[in-house]
């Protein structure tokens, strides 16, 4: 059988319109979209990028994605530019609306023509029509920024490299310290925060030029060449520098703690990446940019990480800093990953027990204070690995 046609149910779901798409064993020339004025931003994010991988695309307007009649007419008046050859076309009919899929597969089912489905957790194709047709595993193809792309964002930079074995050891000791350098860390974050833009922090105060632990953390970034301390100030070589300080440091563990993930263990994680800055669409067609700390794809589902130095107050409402921060998590991720995404917080300074509470309500994993130590251990089974 030379299928060399997939007709795809363009929804909110992205992830099973794209693998059968990459996967060599089943991809096709051409791509017929079946889509709908709601869909317009769903379209063309998923058209741009099947034709970036050199797949030939149309679209095959409906009016009402949930008239069942009306479907059927459609999807008949395509298929008849293949009623010599049915086989040449197979259905994904694991997208659009319930009456999108079962009018698609009522006639494709009709005119004994391929059909198959994508499962949405294990990335398997299974062949629904005919049945004899052994399933395929489909290839982990996707990378961070194809898979952001389909969701209607596109990464404008990030940062992808190896942490350097000095920088990764200064991240490691920061981690494992945060009873003792709390309040050091604190006064870090403040200085690093007032050093933006000119790379010099005012001068410590008298108390913070008097603290042991302060002092002890100035001199461990002085020695990785992080900044230089000089007549009272913090001097910092540069702006990458002055954001390890003001709490980057934190993204890098967490980001470098992944990258061990996913060469040590067989957890299925094929790309990732830290300090992505995208820019997205909204609804008024304006640009609206994020950045995400630390995001990675493991068996084609996208984690977001966010990291957080601050200390958190005015926690107990629902407006409070540590409130705000899981719901523009969990939005972030239901924008960008769709239904299967999974997001995570990690916070140097422990959470109130109601924030944590609306974390499990949002299924939101929550590594935060002591138990960062811990946090190679929640990441692995939080991934699968």
């Amino acid at each position: 059988m030379d299928i060399d046609t997939h007709l795809y149910l363009v929804s909110a779901q992205v992830v099973p319109n794209l693998t059968p798409a990459l996967d060599p064993e089943v991809a096709p020339r051409t791509v017929i979209l079946l889509c709908h004025a709601g869909m317009h931003a769903q379209t063309e994010a998923l058209t741009a990028v099947l034709k970036g991988r050199g797949i030939s695309v149309e679209h095959w307007p409906i009016d009402d994605p949930w008239d069942l009649e009306h479907l059927q007419e459609r999807v008949l008046e395509l298929l008849a530019r293949f009623s010599e050859q049915p086989g040449r076309i197979a259905l994904n009919a694991t997208g659009g609306t319930k009456p999108m899929s079962i009018a698609a597969y009522e006639v494709f089912r009709a005119a004994g023509a391929p059909i198959f489905y994508v499962h949405p957790e294990l990335d398997r194709l299974i062949w629904m029509s005919p049945a004899d047709r052994p399933n395929v595993e489909l290839d982990n193809r996707l990378r961070l920024d194809v898979f952001l792309q389909a969701h209607g964002a596109s990464v404008e930079s990030a940062i992808g490299e190896a942490v350097p074995a000095a920088r990764r050891e200064l991240t490691a000791w920061l981690a494992a310290n945060t009873g003792r350098l709390g309040g050091a860390l604190k006064t870090l974050n403040w200085l690093a925060f007032k050093s933006e833009g000119v790379l010099r922090s005012p001068r410590l105060d008298e108390h913070s030029a008097r603290d042991i632990e302060l002092r002890t953390l100035i001199e461990r970034l002085e020695s990785a060449e992080v900044l230089r301390f000089e007549g009272g100030r913090l001097h910092f070589p540069d702006e990458e520098a002055r954001f390890y300080a003001n709490g980057g440091w934190l993204e890098e563990h967490v980001y470098d703690l992944v990258r061990a993930l996913r060469r040590e263990h067989q957890c299925g994680i094929q790309d990732l990446a830290r300090s992505l800055q995208i820019v997205r669409r909204n609804q008024r067609d304006q640009p609206v940019r994020n950045e995400l700390d630390v995001a990675f794809l493991a068996e084609n589902r996208l984690y977001l990480i966010e990291c957080k130095t601050r200390q958190w107050r005015n926690d107990r409402d629902q407006t409070g800093p540590g409130s705000e921060a899981l719901f523009r998590l969990d939005v972030l991720a239901d924008l960008l990953g769709g239904l299967q995404a999974r997001a995570m917080l990690v916070s140097y300074h422990p959470l109130d027990k109601r924030v944590k509470r609306r974390a499990a309500d949002l299924r939101i994993q929550v590594c935060d204070g002591a138990k960062l130590a811990e946090l190679g251990g929640v990441l692995a089974r939080w991934a699968g690995c």
